[in-house]
């Protein structure tokens, strides 16, 4: 089997490196500006991982690959937080397009959350694909829920997929669904029980407290997010008893408790034996940060014979 190299941008914890690297490609340069982030992925990978500003990287120092994979930062896109067109780290991808137009791989792999779409009224993302066509690449991009794929959990994302235009390749869509399914139970059912210094133990706020955090063993978990004191609950925990409008309170009965981060972990499909550097906070936030590593690995495996065709 052919091993494409790929150049990571934004690697973080390295979700999306690792799901391409279990298909069978190789990750040879990668760049993130947290430092934990980078010594977690330097931990797992045999890349070599620059850390810092992606602006003051020396872009000619940066190797050709096949393939390009960025989560550039989507804080400034999320429809959780404030949607600012003009958002500073909206712009980051901007240097995600001009390394494609510096060093032309194959084909290029972005991911972002679903807020994209609609940022702008739609002039986000038109202009992003615009500005990848004018490197000179097709561009295709869909929204696809992570639980179709064989991840437990909610999770919608973009993904953005480009082919150079002298490969020629057409109509290129992702499928809804690859028909894999997995559960909580499924995934961290036979997990020990998490030790305290594994779990954010920070007071509720009443924004966490404004709806049910709790899904079921056999249900997939709720999106996984960044920030350590908005992890939702572990699945044992008693079920949450809805009060009011927007007014929710924790159930009796039982140990009721966020997911540990190595649950979180699993919960985005990375190895339950995989090691995150930095305190507890640092770490949630990585794994949230993260592309779900078996969806990336779905992705890779997909585009891989349209890049095989244009070996030929």
């Amino acid at each position: 089997m052919r091993e494409f190299t790929a150049v990571s941008l934004f690697c973080g914890a390295g979700g999306l490196d690792m799901g391409f690297h279990r298909a069978g490609y190789k990750t040879i340069w990668a760049n993130d500006f947290d430092n934990d982030a980078c010594k977690t992925h330097r931990n797992w990978s045999k890349a070599t991982v620059v850390c810092g500003d992606i602006s003051k990287v020396d872009y000619s120092a940066i190797p050709m690959s096949d393939v390009m994979l960025g989560g550039f930062p989507c804080q400034g896109f999320s429809l959780s937080g404030p949607r600012k067109i003009d958002d500073s780290r909206n712009v980051l991808y901007k240097h995600y397009v001009k390394l494609v137009r510096q060093n032309k791989p194959k084909a290029f792999v972005g991911e972002n959350v679903k807020g994209l779409l609609t940022m702008g009224n739609g002039k986000i993302i038109d202009a992003i694909i615009a500005d990848f066509a004018e490197c000179g690449y097709d561009v295709y991009y869909k929204l696809v829920n992570a639980k179709n794929f064989g991840v437990p959990q909610d999770r919608e994302r973009v993904i953005i997929v480009g082919f150079r235009k002298d490969l020629h390749i057409k109509g290129f869509e992702l499928p809804d669904t690859n028909g894999e399914t997995m559960t909580l139970r499924d995934a961290i059912g036979d997990m020990p029980d998490a030790k305290p210094s594994e779990v954010c133990d920070a007071s509720y706020s009443s924004r966490y407290m404004s709806r049910n955090r709790k899904r079921d063993w056999d249900e997939v978990a709720y999106t996984v997010p960044a920030m350590a004191k908005q992890v939702t609950l572990w699945p044992g925990s008693p079920d949450m008893v809805k009060k009011d409008k927007d007014l929710w309170e924790f159930g009796t009965g039982g140990e009721t408790r966020r997911l540990s981060w190595r649950e979180v972990a699993a919960i985005q499909t990375f190895p339950k034996d995989m090691e995150f550097f930095g305190d507890l906070t640092s770490i949630y936030k990585q794994i949230g940060n993260a592309v779900p590593v078996k969806l990336a690995e779905f992705v890779a495996n997909y585009i891989r014979p349209y890049l095989e065709q244009a070996d030929q």
